[in-house]
């Protein structure tokens, strides 16, 4: 299965066959990017409130995350001869003569900005709406479906390219663990050595034995970073494993991330006060952190 970027696009143009001599095509466009949650924004031409429910439950049924915009625009043209509006452009006269004459203006209606009303311009045969209308939804739900598989597939090639972008994040994120592996039995030999000098201190007058007991199990703690080394190699174990499952693992994925980062500020603070190959171990658990937000920031874009 693929692991899906919430960004993408496509882009249909289709000519519907009516049952009267015209023509009409339109262009149904889909976009997303990325979003906490499915985000579906709709721009169809008025009158299409059907449609617009019948759309927006097939971007649910296909899509998890993401904000997506579909937009509807009609093209059309026809044979028929072009009518207007008698009522409203005959109001519209007559209320520019009554304003001209109560104001003493000079000046003739324009014919152009009159047919740019909303409404003003219409076909003289007017039969056929609920027809085009009806040819025009069952046109729009065919094509709905191919439209969001060519969306995903794009989706999938964007996933496959963040994928190995993470992969390749994986690798140096391992690559560190491995040399902070390496560097442990030097931090619990300076750790023992620091343990050595406190129980030499601790035979003088001034000996307190519950104060002695808390600073060597500090110091033992302290020690230990096998657990932290080893969480993070199951983290990056299970992070692997979830890319390669593919489908919807972007919020998993970055609590994977937020968990690594969680045992990468734990070495820190364990390692940061060691003398000699602590000093790497600290650039070691900052570039861990640095590769772990760059993740982060790779996978918000993942559905």
């Amino acid at each position: 299965m693929s692991i899906y970027s919430m960004t993408g696009f496509a882009r249909s143009q289709v000519r519907v066959p009516l049952p009267h001599d015209a023509q009409l095509s339109y262009t149904l466009s889909v976009k997303s990017v990325n979003h906490r949650f499915l985000d579906l924004q709709l721009r169809l031409p008025s009158g299409l409130d059907a449609l617009d429910m019948e759309l927006r439950r097939a971007l649910k049924d296909s899509l998890v995350r993401g904000h997506v915009d579909l937009t509807l625009s009609l093209d059309r043209s026809t044979q028929q001869t072009a009518g207007f509006n008698r009522e409203l452009v005959g109001n519209y006269l007559a209320a520019f003569a009554a304003a001209r004459e109560e104001h003493g203006l000079d000046g003739k209606p324009d014919l152009n900005a009159i047919f740019r009303l909303p409404n003003a311009l219409q076909s003289d045969n007017r039969s056929n709406g609920d027809e085009d209308l009806e040819a025009l939804t069952a046109s729009v739900l065919a094509e709905i479906g191919p439209l969001i598989q060519q969306l995903n597939a794009m989706r999938a090639r964007e996933g496959e390219s963040l994928a190995a972008v993470l992969n390749a994040t994986l690798d140096r994120l391992a690559e560190a663990t491995d040399g902070v592996a390496a560097l442990r039995p030097e931090v619990e030999q300076r750790y023992q050595e620091r343990l050595a000098q406190r129980l030499e201190a601790a035979t003088g007058p001034e000996f307190n034995r519950q104060r002695l007991l808390e600073e060597v199990a500090v110091l033992v703690e302290r020690s230990d970073i096998s657990e932290e080394i080893a969480r993070l190699y199951t983290h990056i174990g299970h992070f692997r494993e979830l890319l390669a499952a593919g489908g919807e693992v972007g919020k998993k994925l970055d609590f994977l991330l937020q968990e690594m980062n969680r045992e990468a500020n734990t070495l820190l603070s364990k390692t940061g006060s060691v003398a000699g190959k602590g000093t790497r171990i600290t650039e070691l658990g900052l570039a861990m952190k640095s590769e772990i937000e760059k993740a982060r920031e790779q996978i918000q874009n993942l559905e």
